[in-house]
């Protein structure tokens, strides 16, 4: 009896271990076709956009508007198409508009509704030359806090654990202060008296009382770094033909707390390079670049910084760039694993060097696209890519596809850059 039952509990164990080697192998084949499927696509009005993805999965759309071609078969309902997900198949259609295609596993387990967007055929001028970016915080940026040492010799942190890095100072009193030498004047006026400082912290609008102290006869301090604008060089990636343009593929970011400014006005103006730190495993390198801040320099505005680049309006063209010099944009599913380029101007000459493209993840808001550097010039003259490169456009096939964005510390010949499309539909 004994005997009989162990080798009952064997076999149940056996069939536990089976079933939960099932639920595994299901659970990971639905997170890895979650992530291989792009949660958005883009096709041209009136273009067959082509896709094959390879995965063991269908998908289900509506006829209505959408053209479908390849491996199509009737779907449980009437007025929808499915699709094998394994197999390649086309999407067209006439007008603009949004539609959908929901992703089955095995036919019954939903994975993600993928949006499909048509949208016209875009053309814009690769650029590739360095920027020079002012912009002024909205708000004044709280970089931290610290000890002040009062007129009566004793130490004081009237900020700590008040005010926090990446806080923005609004209001003084209610009173709105628009730059750094406004919050000073307002602090001096209290002449010791609590202030009320309106603050900013994460979306979220609060109040937070601080006592000031006194350094001398006539100057107070809350104990606080605050800086109320940044400036830098970046590279312009395209410009459009409405005197738009698109920059950097990522967020302006304050050096010191690393977080996305929050962007007042901002200017663009021309830049030189003016040097280079190479690239080296674990020590990225840079450009070093000079910015004229002269109005017959400056080239536009800036007017939104986002996950995915700067945007603003030009007022003219940038040197060295082709006027009508303009290119069509190339899709996610256009683009290829191989041989491709980079424009950059790191030489001081506008040209391309030549990369491959190792990988790509869809899904990915500005790391999308994985690259090597193979063109010994660049190379030779930054290791790779550098600090600075940042919205280098990418070329393959004739067509922009992307920008340069962020680099490997410990491999500067390899880095990551942004699709095209994501930087149009910012």
């Amino acid at each position: 009896m004994k005997g009989k039952r162990l080798v009952r509990f064997q076999k149940w164990m056996a069939r536990g271990s089976l079933a939960a080697g099932m639920c595994w192998v299901l659970f990971f084949s639905f997170a890895y076709i979650e992530e291989a499927i792009p949660d958005k696509i883009w096709i041209e009005k009136g273009k067959e956009g082509n896709f094959n993805f390879h995965l063991p999965a269908t998908g289900e759309v509506g006829q209505e508007g959408l053209e479908v071609f390849g491996n199509q078969s009737p779907a449980v309902e009437k007025d929808k198409i499915k699709l094998d997900l394994n197999e390649s198949f086309s999407l067209k259609s006439q007008e603009q508009g949004s539609y959908s295609i929901s992703c089955k596993l095995f036919g019954l387990f939903h994975i993600k509704e993928v949006a499909v967007e048509v949208v016209e055929e875009t053309q814009v001028v690769p650029c590739g030359v360095p920027v020079g970016i002012y912009v002024k915080t909205d708000g004044i940026l709280v970089i931290g806090t610290g000890t002040i040492t009062g007129s009566d010799g004793m130490d004081y942190e009237p900020a700590e654990n008040l005010l926090k890095s990446g806080d923005y100072v609004k209001t003084v009193d209610g009173q709105v202060v628009d730059d750094k030498e406004g919050l000073i004047e307002k602090v001096n006026e209290s002449h010791g008296e609590p202030v009320i400082l309106g603050v900013l912290r994460e979306e979220e609008y609060i109040q937070l009382k601080l006592q000031p102290v006194q350094v001398s006869e006539e100057e107070y301090k809350l104990g606080i770094w605050v800086r109320d604008d940044l400036a830098g060089v970046g590279t312009l990636t395209f410009y459009d033909g409405q005197g738009g343009y698109g920059a950097l593929g990522h967020p302006v970011s304050d050096l010191d707390t690393g977080e996305k400014v929050n962007m007042g006005e901002g200017t663009l103006y021309e830049a030189e390079v003016a040097g280079i730190t190479k690239g080296e495993k674990g020590s990225p390198g840079e450009i070093a670049g000079v910015i004229t801040y002269l109005d017959q320099y400056r080239l536009g505005t800036v007017e939104e910084n986002t996950n995915v680049g700067i945007y603003g309006s030009l007022e003219k063209a940038p040197p060295k760039v082709g006027q009508e010099n303009y290119f069509p944009i190339g899709l996610k599913q256009e683009m290829e694993e191989g041989e491709a380029t980079i424009i950059s101007t790191v030489s001081g000459e506008r040209k391309e060097y030549s990369i491959v493209i190792t990988d790509m993840d869809y899904n990915s808001e500005n790391k999308g696209i994985l690259f090597q550097v193979t063109d010994p010039e660049l190379l030779s003259l930054t290791g790779g890519i550098v600090q600075g490169m940042s919205g280098s456009p990418i070329i393959q096939n004739g067509k922009v596809i992307g920008a340069v964005t962020h680099v490997f510390v410990q491999d500067a010949s390899k880095g990551y850059g942004i699709f095209i499309e994501n930087m149009l539909q910012h």
